[in-house]
């Protein structure tokens, strides 16, 4: 199945990955929490730049780290991309 839902989750465990956990086979669903709104977002028409501050959001906020302005910035316009 390749519902949106499935391809967001792919892209923030194989890509985004801010914990560096897409290696861990018990770690696959570390990030599932975060799918249903970010598919929202989407399917709401929200932009890059929301897409990122939402992302930038759960890595400052909900995960603790500073993470990577420019590594993230390419993974909002990934998840944008993955509607027609």
């Amino acid at each position: 199945m390749n519902t949106l839902e499935a391809k967001v989750q792919k892209v923030l465990i194989q890509e985004w990955d801010p914990i560096g956990v897409k290696d861990i086979p018990e770690a696959q669903d570390e990030y599932d929490m975060y799918v249903p709104g970010i598919c929202r977002m989407l399917r709401a028409g929200q932009s890059n730049m929301e897409v990122y501050s939402h992302l930038r959001w759960i890595e400052m906020e909900r995960i603790g780290l500073e993470g990577d302005e420019q590594h993230t910035q390419r993974i909002a316009a990934k998840l944008v991309g993955l509607l027609p």
